[in-house]
């Protein structure tokens, strides 16, 4: 059984328009489907149907590259624009070209599982309270409320790996199995482009990590993935301050820094994007295993230069060392430790937090653009929840509101927020100052926040 194709575009030869295809991969630039992609932008196949958990920045090498090329009717995915990144996406969502379906990462990856699992629907606590379940079916078991969430079945998957065997075992490295798993199983006909093809017997069965019986094809790969190729962060660097009342307030690693402080000893934490990826520098000697949704439990702090693996990377696509002990899955399995309670504490990045301990921290327009990532489903297994964020934002507005005015993200679930002015812990029905920052006062924050709290009697200085 040989299923090795010569080229991208004789794997791709039969797909016609309107077909539904997954492209996997994760965050910014790791292990896309580059070969594959390019293929498909240069036969023209229109009125497609992408699932896909982002579409990245104008011109790379990913689902933009084909709604650039007006040959995207319909997308899936968890993120449809990220701020400050104008695209093709964008603009043909703002025009109404574009039909959009935002899906929580793991709910997307889980719907993709029932998918190539023959089951044609499940309940699901992700969601629940937030305008993703508009619409769709409630309910209650054992007290608590779940969504109906329905199974995504696909035409075609186009995935990368690192090696395959000529019968289409596949073998993933590192955190690179990520969304390809759910998404080969959903599909009529996954397509694999790999870095390496052997022989059948030439990957130890015991290595492989996607069944030959998932994968239609196989191609090698033409296009190499250059991990320096990653794009970084334009924000303000992390080490300054911003200014409030002319005064500087801790640096955006600071912010990190303090939220890492928080942390209980014998933890698993999960680290979001942004801010919270800078937690894990601040963890050298903890007893902390920290796990990212792409499919990495027991990883550390962030590499450059020549320490770089490019299968080695955090949610944010940042690269980072591997400590002992360290183990490799898809986001399946990720997000089963998430909604299953087996992460301890989450810490992630926000738009804003309201005085009811809801959380914002997705949309930067309207219900249908913007970035859910992981975010809803990682807070639904009930864990801690650590919010970090700059007091205000770039127009100096409070980010603690009376009332949230972004879309949720989960309601009454944070525990403690940590700003670049302060720390507050939430205490039964409202949340308490426990910290300023050096060189502010209690009064100072209040007065910067539109939210109530109250003020520790016993309120110390952020270190």
């Amino acid at each position: 059984m040989d299923k090795v194709f010569a080229t991208p575009e004789d794997a791709l030869a039969d797909i016609t328009d309107g077909a539904i295809v997954a492209i996997g991969g994760f965050s910014v630039g790791h292990r896309f489907a580059l070969s594959l992609i390019t293929a498909l932008h240069a036969k023209g196949t229109k009125n497609l149907c992408l699932v896909c958990n982002s579409m990245g920045a104008a011109g790379e090498l990913r689902g933009q590259i084909l709604a650039e090329n007006k040959q995207v009717k319909k997308l899936i995915a968890a993120f449809t624009t990220r701020p400050g990144m104008p695209t093709a996406t964008e603009e043909q969502i703002i025009s109404g070209e574009l039909e959009v379906e935002l899906v929580p990462q793991g709910t997307l990856v889980e719907r993709c599982r029932a998918g190539g699992a023959g089951i044609p629907a499940f309940y699901s606590a992700t969601c629940v309270g937030t305008d993703i379940a508009d619409g769709k079916e409630l309910r209650e078991f054992d007290g608590k409320q779940y969504v109906l969430e329905k199974a995504i079945k696909l035409d075609y998957a186009l995935l990368r790996a690192y090696r395959a065997d000529r019968a289409g075992n596949v073998q993933f490295r590192g955190g690179s199995q990520n969304l390809n798993p759910a998404f080969a199983k959903a599909a009529r006909i996954a397509i694999v482009e790999v870095d390496e093809i052997v022989e059948v017997g030439g990957i130890a069965p015991e290595l492989i990590n996607l069944p030959g019986i998932f994968v239609s094809r196989v191609i090698k790969s033409t296009r190499p993935f250059d991990a320096q190729q990653t794009p970084q962060s334009k924000r303000r660097p992390g080490d300054q301050p911003r200014l409030y009342n002319d005064k500087p307030a801790l640096t955006r690693s600071g912010i990190a820094k303090r939220a890492a402080g928080i942390i209980t000893e014998g933890s698993y934490v999960n680290l979001g994007t942004g801010i919270p990826t800078m937690v894990s520098n601040y963890l050298d000697g903890r007893d902390v295993v920290l796990h990212a949704e792409n499919g990495v439990l027991g990883y550390g702090k962030m590499v450059s230069g020549d320490q770089i693996d490019p299968d080695m990377y955090n949610a944010s696509g940042q690269y980072i060392e591997v400590m002992p002990g360290a183990s490799f899955f898809d986001s399946v399995t990720s997000f089963e430790m998430a909604r299953g309670g087996r992460i301890n504490t989450v810490i992630l990045g926000a738009y804003e937090v309201d005085q009811t301990g809801s959380v914002a921290n997705w949309s930067t327009a309207d219900a249908k653009r913007g970035g859910i990532g992981g975010a809803m489903d990682l807070i639904s297994g009930g864990s801690e929840l650590i919010i970090v964020m700059e007091h205000c934002d770039s127009k100096g507005r409070p980010k603690l509101k009376k009332n949230c005015k972004f879309p949720l993200t989960g309601k009454g679930c944070v525990t403690y927020v940590v700003t670049d002015l302060a720390l507050l812990k939430w205490e039964t029905d409202h949340f308490v100052l426990l910290e300023v920052a050096p060189g502010f006062t209690a009064e100072e924050v209040i007065a910067l926040s539109e939210m109530a709290m109250v003020k520790s009697p016993t309120l110390q200085y952020m270190a």
